[in-house]
């Protein structure tokens, strides 16, 4: 039984994963920088307020929020207590719902 290759293995795994990490929350924090800077410039609208018309439409328990920056969208993704996922796009500028999918 030869246990050193193993753990040289699970050393190098846990090296390198903190070098991954931090590129994943460079880019959530310049996602929620673009999403502050855009709400306080009044281009979109606060995310309560969409949030808040999501839970109204389909009560349930938020499990994801995305922005697309490409398309300026929300999308929300909601438990239903029914145990289906919903998924609704909102325009992230007017706040208006764009599309809802139910899934079985």
């Amino acid at each position: 039984m030869r246990p050193i290759p193993v753990s040289l293995a699970l050393v190098a795994l846990l090296c390198a994963a903190p070098l991954a990490a931090p590129v994943h929350a460079d880019a959530q924090d310049r996602g929620a920088d673009h999403a502050r800077d855009n709400v306080r410039s009044g281009d979109y609208v606060r995310l309560e307020r969409l949030l808040a018309d999501a839970e109204t439409r389909f009560p349930g328990r938020v499990i994801e929020v995305e922005l697309d920056q490409d398309d300026d969208e929300y999308e929300i993704e909601i438990l239903m207590r029914d145990g289906r996922v919903v998924e609704l796009k909102y325009d992230a500028r007017s706040g208006r719902l764009l599309k809802v999918e139910i899934d079985d």
